[in-house]
């Protein structure tokens, strides 16, 4: 009775700790409300979500690769020393800062002058648009580099295949196939 106790507090656990990482990582990876400022959000049970919706109607909304990717990264999470947390919310926080300085100064370089709500709305526009061009971006380095590997194992290859008779044993095991005439 003791043996499933223990899975039982594990579990609770392991739901405990899923939990918090969810709300960390829905807070880091939220998108703004047009309607609200980025920064502070407002005290409250809405934080962007409708106050009826669960945890659990969410989880179900989410697609099956998102599902699979936000378990992983849980499951990360749950290996982590408090240490290595600690950096992971600092490294957030500093992004967030980052991407808030850069907002602002895309605001002042348009020139235009709003009134805070049309202020908030160019700042979610701006991170929302930011994201798909840095996506957009991500994908056409990888689609480069996908090209260019290729060629490069080619002349590495040829590259460490002409060291490779110059190296002693390789060399005799190379030419022992020749036909002797």
């Amino acid at each position: 009775m003791k043996i499933a106790c223990g899975k039982k507090s594990q579990l609770c656990k392991l739901i405990v700790a899923l939990s918090a990482f969810a709300l960390f990582c829905t807070a880091a990876q939220a998108q703004p409300q047009p309607h609200r400022p980025v920064g502070r959000q407002p005290a409250g049970p809405q934080h962007g979500r409708a106050p009826s919706q669960s945890m659990r109607e969410r989880w179900m909304a989410m697609p099956p690769a998102a599902r699979q990717n936000f378990q992983r990264n849980a499951e990360r999470w749950l290996r982590m020393s408090p240490a290595e947390r600690n950096v992971m919310r600092q490294r957030e926080n500093l992004r967030r800062e980052t991407i808030r300085r850069e907002t602002d100064a895309a605001l002042r370089d348009s020139g235009l002058h709003l009134n805070p709500q049309e202020r908030a709305q160019f700042q979610s526009r701006y991170i929302q648009e930011r994201q798909k061009v840095e996506r957009t971006l991500r994908q056409q380095i990888e689609a480069e580099r996908q090209q260019q590997l290729p060629e490069l194992i080619r002349q590495l290859k040829k590259e460490f295949q002409i060291d490779q008779p110059t190296k002693g044993p390789a060399t005799k095991s190379v030419e022992s196939p020749k036909p002797k005439k």
